[in-house]
């Protein structure tokens, strides 16, 4: 398999977290790639023009880290990181969905933050913020549990990915909880070796 890769990407970063979780990491060629810039064997296979875009062995390109995720946890291999009772994966996909937003949320404010001073664009970072607090606000309420699962890794990179790009928020101080979830369920193989790196 090949994987379009940004090492800073937390969509990249949950992909990858679910191939070591399930001992299949091995079996990926990282190939980096800046889908900002649209290189022609990106767009080949993915017209989004975004990363992650997985290429199976029978050549079939994947997109968007919830459907690769899904396909990697389909593989033999490891206990299934969607949990079998109905409860459990509905919690699961629920934590997946809102670190998803999350993550949606902090890199298009991140995106406008690099763009020209204007009104608008300061709109559109306050209207950001606003959703990533609203969801730590909602995950203090009730952290998820400690058990590896597509949810916890997703929480995990999303709240990993705020500390890279977002330090001067400290998020950890009004959600006391969650950032006690985080330091414990940041010490598993999958998420400690994933790290994004230092801005």
């Amino acid at each position: 398999m090949k994987l379009f890769h940004s090492s800073t990407s937390p969509y990249v970063r949950k992909v990858m977290a679910c191939a070591i979780a399930r001992e299949i990491e091995r079996q990926i060629e990282l190939v980096p790639t800046n889908p900002h810039e649209s290189p022609a064997e990106l767009l080949a296979s993915n017209p989004l023009s975004k990363v992650p875009c997985l290429i199976t062995d029978d050549g079939l390109a994947l997109f968007d880290s919830p459907v690769i995720c899904e396909y990697l946890d389909s593989l033999d291999g490891a206990v299934s990181l969607y949990p079998r009772t109905a409860g459990g994966r509905w919690k699961a996909l629920k934590y997946q969905a809102l670190a998803d937003g999350i993550m949606d949320a902090a890199v298009l404010r991140r995106m406008e933050a690099q763009r020209p001073e204007d009104p608008a664009r300061q709109a559109v970072i306050a209207r950001q913020g606003a959703v990533v607090q609203r969801s730590l606000d909602e995950l203090e309420k009730d952290p998820p549990h400690r058990v590896l699962d597509i949810g916890t890794i997703s929480v995990a990179c999303a709240l990993g990915y705020l500390d890279l790009r977002f330090p001067a928020d400290d998020w950890r101080r009004d959600h006391p909880a969650l950032a006690t979830w985080f330091a414990a369920i940041s010490r598993e193989p999958a998420l400690a070796r994933t790290a994004p790196p230092a801005a």
